[in-house]
């Protein structure tokens, strides 16, 4: 039986994660987070990959030449949940289970935070319980790529190969 395998992508500024407004994110450090989430996934039979980058580029790339590689991508796109129609355009293309995950509720935040262009695109969203956040994004991709596929769109049959 082959190892299922997890991509997490954090995006921009979640390096700062235990240092920056820590009202608003905790002091977890993103370091913390992967290896709590690297736990979990092991007890789960699953291995698990981190990255993460400020640059939307970068993270589009990642998604592309990891896609065949791995069973599903959980992602905090941080400040580019609300401006990438390219992250957008490359969860669509690949068709892997995706979950997107945030530390706090972006839906009480700033208006300009309150929209998602990758929540409709994804098959859940999980907002609003800081570090917890991941974990129960990390439990919901497995449940989701270990059960029937349900999810808010059609996905293609076939993965993008890179």
């Amino acid at each position: 039986m082959k190892t299922k395998k997890i991509l997490v992508l954090h995006g921009p500024n979640l390096n700062l994660l235990g240092k920056r407004e820590l009202s608003l994110y905790g002091s977890f450090s993103l370091k913390k987070i992967n290896a709590h989430l690297k736990k979990i996934a092991r007890a789960q039979k699953y291995t698990l990959f981190s990255y993460q980058s400020n640059v939307e580029g970068t993270l589009v790339t990642k998604i592309q030449k990891w896609a065949s590689k791995v069973d599903g991508i959980l992602i905090n796109p941080a400040a580019y949940t609300h401006t990438s129609i390219a992250i957008r355009d490359v969860l669509v293309a690949v068709g892997i289970p995706t979950v997107e995950v945030h530390l706090s509720n972006i839906y009480k935040r700033e208006p300009f935070r309150k929209q998602s262009l990758i929540s409709d695109v994804v098959d859940g969203q999980v907002v609003g319980f800081g570090p917890k956040s991941y974990e129960l994004g990390l439990h919901a991709l497995i449940q989701t790529i270990e059960g029937p596929r349900k999810g808010p769109k059609e996905r293609p049959k076939e993965r993008l190969k890179t």
